[in-house]
């Protein structure tokens, strides 16, 4: 009786998750395409969500709040989030990871290059931190949401971030400035 104790419990903590909705393990979302990896397609309608990011601009070394939030009661299951570059297809920059909702994703062999579902409870909202790298143009996020396992998203982006310029920059990602004063005695 013990062996088929443990057997349903094995069973239930693998397959039941697939059978019910979205799966908690091997779910994932391609760092290139954006694409989830199961089949079905992505939704042409207007997404119900927003990415809303808490500057316009940056310098290397910032740190801007990023949120990924449902527009309506709609919640969401799975998300990749990524800054790309305009017309950029690969991400940039790197995500400090805030949210208990949410885990790091190395793309292209960078750690943290987009930010991920850490799991399949449905979320209204998730908050990160990007940090700015150097030498990058304008910027979006992009994010894939997936609402269940028939409705996605792909592409959903924020508004254009800048880069700011300034004469010289120090390691600390803040602006040096001479200042002299002219003394008339």
């Amino acid at each position: 009786m013990r062996r088929h104790s443990c057997f349903v419990f094995l069973f239930c903590g693998i397959f039941l998750p697939r059978i019910l909705g979205f799966p908690q393990t091997n779910t994932s979302i391609d760092c290139d395409s954006l694409l989830p990896n199961y089949e079905a397609e992505p939704q042409t309608s207007t997404p119900p969500y927003l990415i809303a990011v808490s500057f316009d601009n940056f310098e290397p070394g910032n740190e801007i709040q990023v949120t990924l939030e449902a527009l309506k009661d709609v919640g969401f299951k799975g998300f990749n989030l990524q800054a790309r570059e305009i017309e950029g297809d690969v991400p940039v920059g790197t995500f400090k990871i805030t949210d208990p909702n949410t885990k790091g994703v190395g793309c292209h062999n960078v750690t943290n290059s987009a930010v991920s579902h850490a799991n399949s409870d449905v979320k209204q909202k998730v908050t990160t931190t990007w940090i700015a790298p150097h030498d990058v143009r304008d910027l979006q996020f992009i994010a894939t949401v997936v609402q269940d396992l028939e409705k996605f998203w792909v592409g959903i982006q924020s508004k254009t971030l800048t880069p700011t310029r300034s004469e010289s920059v120090n390691g600390t990602g803040k602006s040096k400035r001479k200042v002299s004063f002219k003394c008339i005695c």
